[in-house]
């Protein structure tokens, strides 16, 4: 009877959010005095991340300014959706640090930190981040970096239990928020890249008990099979994938729908990406790749589609799972929406899994189409790196990553922040597991230049944001931006939709046209998507701020270099007029020390470097991020290098010892390799600024005509 009751509660407040955009449109207003939250990561369980407020709209939204501010003491890379409960704000940080402020003047009220073994870092593909936590009566669950799922007293901050929910034997991670369902909390966690075994888990939410657990991939056929779900999909294997760990980690998105009762997954890519390594004979590798539906009373399997069957380029379908009712050829259809990092939109009948529609919202060379009749992409001679080297669109980051979409019920328009860049796939030839990552492909090719490397990506790579039809499968409008790292999106009955920007700047645009009509001023880059909540008669849109992340570390040209690393909390609101504090100067490249490396120590110290050291620091060693920027190491670092490197000086920072890794002279050809990458910008430097100016220029204007 408990279950039956809590489920038709859940059931009358997603009605009421589908009630709520009518009454908006009708033109009815919240009380003056009202107190609006955001309660759940997405909004509501659908995950439409559109709210029914509008008091701040596009006919004022000119008004709008900065309310308060709140530094985190954060430097590395923050992705959190803020939630608002009874005018308290709940958000996580870096090192899955949680934090609680008055949401209506920024002060810390208490803040909790789950103190994680800084040596686990390493084994994050894109940065120590942490994207929220959910709220139930009274309490706060969150899942930490190492893989613990703790739970919190919302009050205080003080911890009520905390359960491991993966082998710490294995390089697993929890970066993504947890879902609650009835007494649920639901969690995945991460580590596809380097080798692990995917599934969910769900734990009872007062005991941290584990209720149920639905692995994504099958394990080792002798062992048997956990589900009947795993018996079938491992017909669609072959060779002996589990010793490789198989991937399709379930690392971010989920959805539910009370009335069908069906928990949405997206499952991830495999471990490694090379479909030839992991399943020698082919195969299609479910559930690699695909939305799952699974029951939240028991895991149990009801339906799946996979998006990129046999995927072999880390196309994820970890990507932000919407679900809407639509009318479709004059048919209403419970829908579920997703554009993932393949670059086609997905349209589904949310019930069933079947297929309704798939175009491509973004450029596409890998496949023509997706077949409609089996459901499946077509693919082109580019698609096949195994054969040799080949220019894939999108890229492995996806032609959309993790950054959250956001609907507008009344134009029934869905807007995606969508990435526009390729990358150049090669087989690894032999493939050598290492500790890191196992992608079994080439990671390593010589850096061009400074100035080529910077120009070319500004050229080459780009961005933008769409307002897609998921009905008639085209775009609205469309904005292009210049950089491709974008935040996340939030819609608003104001006719708004709200979006970061890794140059400093939070933007509103008009959701039926796509004009600007607002900027504000953060001075820290936008990953995080805002929120939208009011206390005592007042609407505020609020956003984390804070760079980092694999934007910066895997393509650090694209970024704007700003002053201020530390992240903070900004929330706006009409008539704001709080001050930023003044920013401080950027530091300048120190003329690095002379070089003594030759050609064969600096091509061996290049391959290291990217091996073991791009993804943190930047490829090319040149990084925009919040992690070290090894160009500006000082006298100091470079006499401490091994100490640092082999020795694990800098251990409680985040820097694991590679001492069983790397020897003393692979560490020193590593340390002349930044000395080379370091003398060749500060010579660029030392150039006339009209010179650097016209050849950039030369570059933007040049390279998209070849490209």
């Amino acid at each position: 009877m408990v279950s039956i009751f809590v489920r038709l509660h859940a059931a009358l407040i997603v009605c009421l959010f589908i009630a709520i955009p009518c009454l908006a449109q009708s033109g009815q207003q919240s009380s003056p005095q009202e107190s609006v939250d955001w309660p759940l990561h997405g909004l509501n369980h659908a995950e439409q991340r559109y709210s029914p407020l509008a008091d701040i709209n596009d006919g004022n939204v000119s008004e709008l300014g900065l309310a308060w501010f709140t530094e985190t003491g954060s430097s590395r890379g923050l992705e959190a959706t803020p939630l608002v409960v009874d005018g308290r704000m709940y958000l996580t940080l870096s090192w899955s640090v949680l934090l609680a402020l008055d949401a209506q003047t920024g002060e810390e009220l208490w803040r909790f930190d789950p103190e994680v073994d800084r040596s686990r870092g390493y084994y994050a593909c894109c940065d120590v981040v942490n994207r929220g936590a959910a709220y139930a009566d009274g309490r706060l669950y969150f899942g930490a970096f190492d893989g613990r799922l703790i739970a919190v007293d919302a009050e205080n901050g003080q911890p009520i239990w905390e359960t491991q929910t993966v082998d710490t034997r294995y390089p697993y991670s929890i970066t993504g928020a947890p879902r609650v369902i009835d007494d649920k909390v639901i969690i995945g966690n991460g580590g596809a890249d380097f080798g692990v075994r995917g599934y969910v888990s769900a734990y009872d939410s007062r005991s941290g008990a584990l209720l149920w657990r639905f692995y994504t991939v099958p394990g080792d056929p002798a062992k048997g099979f956990e589900s009947p779900a795993m018996e079938m999909a491992a017909e669609t294997w072959s060779g002996q994938w589990w010793t490789l760990g198989g991937g399709g980690t379930v690392w971010d998105s989920m959805a539910y729908d009370p009335e069908l009762d069906l928990l949405y997954i997206g499952v991830g890519n495999g471990s490694p990406w090379n479909a030839e390594l992991r399943s020698p004979g082919g195969g299609d590798n479910l559930f690699l790749t695909s939305i799952v539906a699974l029951r939240p009373d028991d895991g149990s399997y009801v339906w799946h589609y996979q998006t990129t069957p046999g995927e072999q380029w880390d196309y994820t379908a970890t990507q932000h799972i919407l679900l809407a009712d639509m009318t479709i050829d004059n048919q209403n259809r419970k829908v579920l929406l997703q554009a993932p990092k393949n670059g086609f939109f997905y349209v589904l009948d949310r019930e069933t899994g079947q297929l309704i529609s798939a175009e491509p919202y973004a450029r596409v060379n890998w496949a023509s189409h997706v077949d409609m009749e089996t459901g499946r992409p077509v693919r082109t001679a580019q698609a096949d790196y195994l054969a040799g080297p080949q220019y894939t669109l999108p890229s492995q980051v996806g032609a959309h990553n993790w950054h959250p979409m956001a609907y507008e019920p009344r134009y029934g328009l869905v807007y995606i922040p969508v990435i526009e860049q390729g990358y150049k796939y090669s087989a690894e030839q032999p493939f050598e597991p290492i500790r890191g990552l196992n992608t079994g492909l080439d990671l390593f090719e010589p850096t061009p230049p400074p100035d080529v490397l910077r120009a070319s990506l500004q050229a080459m790579h780009h961005g933008s944001l769409v307002a897609w039809d998921p009905i008639v499968q085209k775009a609205r409008w469309r904005v292009d931006l210049r950089k491709p790292w974008i935040g996340g999106l939030l819609a608003t009955a104001g006719n708004l939709v709200f979006m970061g920007h890794s140059g400093g700047h939070l933007s509103a645009y008009r959701s039926d046209i796509g004009e600007e009509v607002w900027r504000g001023l953060t001075q820290v880059g936008v990953m995080a998507p805002p929120v939208t909540y009011k206390v005592n008669g007042k609407q505020y849109v609020a956003v984390l701020a804070g760079w980092g992340g694999s934007p910066s570390q895997y393509s650090g040209p694209e970024r704007d270099r700003l002053p201020a690393s530390n992240g903070r909390v900004l929330a706006f609101a009409l008539g704001g007029d709080t001050p930023l504090p003044a920013t401080r100067p950027l530091p300048e490249l120190p003329e690095p020390p002379e070089l003594e490396g030759d050609g064969v120590t600096l091509e061996t110290g290049e391959k290291l470097y990217s091996l073991h050291c791009g993804r943190c620091h930047g490829f090319g060693a040149e990084s925009h991020g919040s992690i070290p920027d090894l160009r500006y190491m000082d006298s100091s670092t470079h006499q401490q290098f091994e100490a640092i490197v082999r020795g694990g000086l800098y251990a409680n920072r985040g820097m694991v010892a590679f001492n069983e890794i790397l020897s003393s002279v692979e560490t020193e050809s590593i340390r002349q390799f930044i000395i080379a990458r370091a003398r060749a910008d500060w010579e660029l430097r030392q150039q006339p600024q009209w010179w650097r100016r016209l050849k950039r220029w030369l570059w933007d204007v040049l390279m998209p005509l070849v490209v």
